[in-house]
This record gives C-alpha cells, sequence and structure tokens, in this order.
C-alpha cells in the first residue's frame, strides 16, 4: 500500500511539473538580440535598433499587453516590424491585437505586413483599415523611405500569398510577391525586406534584400535540443528555418519563433520570443 501511494505522489508531482513547465514555455518570453553588419547601411542608422515580432495570434500577455510592451520599453527601439498574423482566425479577436500595436505606437514607428491568417479570417479589410487608422504602416506590397539627416534607407514588404489561396492543401502562389520583386529592381539603397514566409528566402535573395524578418514558422513548434524545430506550416516535418538568422550570398534572413499559437496550443523548448537587430555600418 506504501509503495503504491509513493509511485502516486511521484506521479503526481511529475504531472505537476509538467504543466508548471508548459505555462512557463507558452508565457515567459525570451529576447533574442543580434548586431547586423553591413558596409551598405548609412552611417546615421548605426545603432539604429529594430524589434521584429511575429504570429501574436491574439494571444494576451498581461493586461492591454503590459509584459510585451514594458518589455519593448527597456530595449528602446527605433522601428518595430511585425510580419503577420497579429489575429488568428480560428479565436478571431482583433482587440487584443491593436491593444499590443496601440501600446508599441507610443513606443516606436510600427511597421506590419500581413500573414495567412489575415489573409484567411475574411476580415482584412477591417484590420487594416483598423491599423493604419492606429497609425501603423502597412506595408503589404509597400515601400517606405526611413530617413536620418541626409541619408536614407528603404523598407519593403509583401502581402501574403495566401490572400490567393483558401487552405494549406492549395500550396503557395508566389506570382504576385515575384512580379512585386520586378517593380522594385531599381532601387539600389540598403533594403530591409518584410514578408511572414521564410521558406521562401531564395527568392528574396534572388532579388537581393539585404535584411529580411519573418515569421510563420512558430520556431517548429516543439524544438528538439541540437536538432531543431518539429513541424512548420509550408515546410512540414524538420524545416529548414525555425528561428535565428540564415545567411545566403548578400541576403540575411531573421526568423522569429513567433509569441502565440494556432492549431498545436502549445510549444516545448521554445519559448515566444522577441527578436532585436541592431545595426551596424562596420565591426
Amino acid at each position: 500500500m506504501k509503495r503504491s501511494l509513493h509511485k502516486f505522489y511521484i506521479f503526481a508531482v511529475l504531472i505537476i511539473a509538467c504543466i508548471i513547465f508548459c505555462i512557463w514555455q507558452n508565457n515567459s518570453i525570451t529576447i533574442s538580440e543580434s548586431d547586423y553588419i553591413n558596409s551598405k547601411i548609412p552611417d546615421e542608422f548605426n545603432d539604429f535598433i529594430i524589434v521584429h515580432i511575429s504570429d501574436l495570434h491574439n494571444k494576451q500577455f498581461g493586461k492591454n499587453q503590459k509584459y510585451i510592451l514594458t518589455k519593448f520599453e527597456g530595449i528602446a527601439p527605433n522601428a518595430i516590424v511585425i510580419t503577420g498574423d497579429l489575429v488568428d482566425r480560428r479565436k478571431y479577436d482583433l482587440d487584443k491585437a491593436m491593444a499590443f500595436v496601440e501600446g508599441a505606437l507610443d513606443i516606436a514607428p510600427v511597421f506590419y505586413v500581413s500573414g495567412n491568417h489575415e489573409a484567411w479570417s475574411g476580415k482584412y479589410s477591417t484590420i487594416k483599415s483598423e491599423l493604419e487608422d492606429a497609425g501603423v504602416h502597412v506595408l503589404d506590397n509597400g515601400v517606405i523611405r526611413l530617413s536620418i539627416g541626409d541619408s536614407s534607407i528603404h523598407m519593403f514588404g509583401v502581402r501574403d500569398p495566401d490572400f490567393h489561396t483558401s487552405n494549406y492543401l492549395e500550396g503557395t502562389d508566389i506570382t504576385e510577391m515575384t512580379d512585386q520583386f520586378k517593380k522594385w529592381s531599381s532601387y539600389k539603397s540598403f533594403k530591409i525586406l518584410l514578408s511572414h514566409r521564410p521558406e521562401l528566402f531564395d527568392l528574396y535573395c534572388e532579388n537581393k534584400m539585404d535584411l529580411i524578418f519573418t515569421g510563420h514558422a512558430h520556431g517548429g513548434q516543439v524544438r528538439i535540443p541540437f536538432i531543431g524545430g518539429l513541424v512548420a506550416p509550408d515546410q512540414g516535418l524538420f524545416p529548414k528555418y525555425t528561428s535565428g538568422y540564415y545567411t545566403k550570398d548578400e541576403s540575411t534572413m531573421f526568423v522569429s519563433r513567433g509569441l502565440g499559437n494556432s492549431i498545436i496550443p502549445i510549444r516545448i523548448f521554445n519559448r515566444p520570443e522577441i527578436v532585436v537587430v541592431t545595426l551596424k555600418t562596420k565591426e
């Protein structure tokens, strides 16, 4: 009897520990900081700080997203970029997303591109209108010039390709994206690209984007130590692009692990992430 009771207590402790671990993994935000060095960056933009978030999926981090925003205030960024899926089409709640956005706008200018969940929500016109009314720079197939003194760089954004599909089974139609890159081919300044999709890295490289910010992969959802992410949308099992940065030719892509969840409601060894990139003209 005593042995059975002892086993029960051990089992109960393990269950409670697993629950605490999962709560921590899904709610404790980590900050990933990197310096990005490129001689194309004008001297005036040296030490320019970009905060990147993706895939909020309506998740709430404290009242009015205070937990995220407090971390932003400590970073003191020059720009905040959002690479899609602020909302979740299955549990749509624009108010939670806008609470974050409005708080972020009090800290720094905010730049945004859509994700597949905005595309499939059926409510994108409302989302876009509220973002623009709040003061967000919506860069779906758009470009904006950022200037400091007499120097400038350009930030581009591409609309998510799932505006041309209705589910994952239909694949990815990059026709619009490819056409958009052709229109931007004449730009010679330092180029930052916002896109939801990391799996299209080769396309961004072909079009000579210098610095790219993406999300969508949710860090692989479950991260296996020393191996990486387990599964990601549009990449399948053991995806190539899930977290950190990737470099090819003259292009570097940062992939956010995101903040919230969608179909799979839990993260393992994959805490929600804020990405911080500081521009440097030289080492």
